[in-house]
């Protein structure tokens, strides 16, 4: 099959950000979905050099590249992802969509295959209503800005967020319908959020496919698992893939490994290409 594997960065925190990429690229990964944070390529502390230097690393390497954008304190000390697109504040919002910005400069200068971002949570003090035409208008205005930079950008709904499911990006799609804003597939939050088998799925978003997380589910809690540690099937997931003619990166998201992250990371990817081949054998009987 001729499907590419990719590792999120987030899964290295106790990682240097290039000591990172050598074992991600060791190991046989196709890419990286690197999670922009306050030690892997900082955004606000992060120069023109500091790119160039990333961008020859990842050609070394042979690394593909998604930037994700999921950081759990770059913007606020206190408080995970927080501010976001949906935040009561307007300073908060307006924040959150500078980040992004300067993120979609990034993934331009780095020829990144795409650019990962979600809604983030509304807050109590947040109508359901008000916070959803916040989100609406962020993303129409990042929308823009990413069109004019040539980055695809890729939602992702995320459970426990105000875009939380399939559905919510369809309502999401339906109001920019824009070719840059496509989305982010999480195989776990679908395994949790949807009700018809997953070829299905494959088969009504596959045009709109930018980016995918893969990880392991435990009884549809939003808790990411290593492989093998959860309920999901892989084998015909990647044949869904495989014959959907997706070609992005599938990115393994395990951000609670990183005390584990080179043995996680290597097992990870002998397991896919495993479950590739046991796929496309079964295909081809």
């Amino acid at each position: 099959m001729n499907l590419r594997f990719g590792y999120n960065t987030n899964g290295f925190a106790h990682h240097r950000l290039n000591d990172a990429l050598v074992v991600i690229a060791g190991c046989g990964y196709d890419g990286v979905a690197l999670t922009l944070d306050v030690n892997h390529c900082d955004p606000f502390e992060t120069d023109a050099a500091g790119l160039r230097k990333l961008k020859g690393l990842l050609k070394a390497l042979q690394l593909s590249l998604v930037i994700e954008t999921g950081a759990r304190y770059l913007l606020g000390k206190w408080f995970k992802h927080e501010p976001t697109l949906v935040s009561a504040m307007p300073e908060g919002r307006k924040l959150r969509l500078q980040f992004l910005k300067r993120t979609v400069d990034m993934a331009a200068e780095l020829e990144a295959e795409a650019l990962g971002f979600w809604s983030g949570v509304r807050s109590k003090e947040a109508h359901e209503a008000s916070a959803w035409q916040w989100l609406v208008d962020g993303c129409h205005d990042l929308t823009n800005y990413a069109k004019r930079a040539g980055v695809a950008l890729a939602f992702e709904p995320e459970p426990g967020m105000l875009a939380n499911s399939l559905a919510t990006f369809d309502r999401l799609k339906a109001e920019i319908p824009s070719d840059t804003f496509g989305l982010t597939l999480d195989v776990g939050h679908a395994f949790i959020t949807e009700t018809v088998p997953f070829p299905a799925t494959l088969a009504k978003y596959g045009g709109l496919l930018r980016n995918v997380h893969i990880e392991d589910i435990k009884g549809r809690v939003h808790e990411h698992r290593m492989f093998g540690e959860g309920e999901l099937n892989f084998p015909p997931i990647l044949r869904a893939f495989n014959e959907a003619g997706y070609r992005g990166l599938i990115n393994v998201e395990l951000s609670r490994d990183s005390h584990r992250a080179p043995d996680v990371a290597r097992r990870s990817i002998q397991l896919l290409k495993q479950w590739s081949a046991k796929a496309q054998a079964s295909a081809t009987r």
